[in-house]
């Protein structure tokens, strides 16, 4: 008989937060004109890119957490860049790299970089929208409700919430961890 009690491998739960991050995604444009599902995936795929990139920032929990953590994580990172994830997005994920919003060790411990990625994730979805017939636009705070939702939706599938990623800011500074491989 199998042990029901072990845990899924770091693959297997790397898949299942891929594939609830695009359910999240999913999620976030049905509301909105279908036009605007590619452009809200890309600024979900990019938010969860920078999102498992904090791992290099979080306090170390016990061994074998801990590794299986960062395993799991890196795994994500990894993925969200696979061709099967950004198929479909490419483009949108190019015009969101060419305004700087791209992953970068700042987004974990720097305030005003996640400010800033915020405000260029909701300018981008606005001017998607824009380039849409006027009746078919979302109303004017949509971008900034879909941009919050998906940023608290990936934090919790991924397991970095808001206050452990402040918490983690103030008390481990800007400093990279240093991974075992390192030191």
């Amino acid at each position: 008989m199998a042990d029901s009690t072990r845990r899924p491998s770091p693959e297997t739960q790397a898949d299942q937060r891929i594939r609830e991050i695009l359910r999240a995604a999913d999620s976030w444009s049905r509301e909105a004109p279908r036009a605007l599902m590619p452009p809200i995936r890309a600024v979900c795929i990019r938010l969860a890119e920078m999102v498992a990139d904090q791992r290099h920032y979080l306090a170390p929990l016990p061994e074998p957490q801990e590794t299986e953590r960062r395993t799991v994580l890196t795994l994500v990172a990894d993925r969200l860049r696979s061709k099967p994830v950004i198929e479909g997005v490419e483009q949108h994920l190019k015009e969101l790299e060419e305004l700087e919003l791209r992953s970068t060790g700042s987004w974990a411990v720097v305030a005003s970089a996640q400010t800033e990625w915020i405000t260029t994730a909701i300018r981008y979805l606005e001017g998607c929208a824009a380039r849409l017939p006027a009746g078919d636009r979302p109303d004017p705070y949509w971008a900034d409700d879909v941009v919050a939702g998906i940023i608290a939706s990936v934090r919790a599938l991924i397991g970095v919430d808001e206050l452990h990623a402040r918490t983690e800011a103030r008390y481990s500074g800007p400093v990279k961890r240093a991974s075992p491989e390192e030191e």
